[in-house]
């Protein structure tokens, strides 16, 4: 199921993809929340995220992904239609 939106392809609703040639942005989504559709850009092209948790990370990594959950909290906990949702989820 391909769905175009505004002039972009998406796989489907609430599913992330790359944008490597946007200027700023380094995601998009087209998220779905009951009968509302919102095309969301999110996340600084080049970042060095911290990414996934993984086994043996630095405590600089940690501090890291603690600082942008503890600043973006309020935002990400909005749900599906707010860009620091799908940033905590993707790249965090």
């Amino acid at each position: 199921m391909s769905i175009t939106y505004r002039g972009e392809t998406f796989s489907g609703y609430n599913k992330p993809k790359r944008t490597p040639n946007h200027p700023t942005k380094s995601h998009v989504v087209l998220a779905k929340e009951g009968s509302t559709i919102k095309m969301i850009r999110f996340g600084e092209q080049g970042a060095k995220t911290a990414g996934k948790p993984k086994a043996g990370e630095s405590a600089k990594m940690k501090a890291k992904r603690k600082s942008f959950k503890a600043r973006h909290g309020k935002n990400i906990a909005r749900g599906k239609l707010s860009a620091a949702y799908w940033a905590d989820k993707v790249k965090w």
